[in-house]
């Protein structure tokens, strides 16, 4: 049997924090086109980038600390982390409870900041 947190996953999201999620919607429709497929007043917004989400996270919603990541949606979060420890990473965020999922914030052994989120 495959171990789940080994199991494929992918990515998404791509998060963008934001000051301004309203202008910041206004801008990437009007730059690049891209459709919005769900706002949630200003603390988010998603948008259509052909097959990837961009994630515009507004000052309530940055678990980043303003730094742009990559973010994997998987099955069981804490089976992630731990993955994610045991391969060289580190945890930044330990899970919590988003307003719509459950959420971390780590580093891969690079450094590099990525959000793990999955299902309540």
């Amino acid at each position: 049997m495959s171990d789940p947190a080994k199991t494929p996953v992918k990515i998404g999201n791509v998060l963008h924090p934001v000051a301004d999620v309203d202008a910041a919607v206004r801008f990437y429709a009007d730059t690049f086109g891209l459709p919005t497929k769900f706002v949630d007043g200003d603390r988010y917004a998603a948008l259509d980038a052909g097959g990837t989400t961009l994630a515009l996270a507004g000052p309530a919603e940055d678990v980043t600390g303003g730094v742009p990541a990559a973010a994997f949606k998987v099955p069981d979060v804490t089976a992630a982390l731990d993955a994610l420890v045991q391969g060289g990473g580190s945890v930044v965020r330990e899970p919590e409870q988003g307003p719509h999922e459950v959420r971390a914030v780590a580093r891969d052994p690079w450094g590099n900041t990525v959000v793990v989120y999955g299902p309540r």
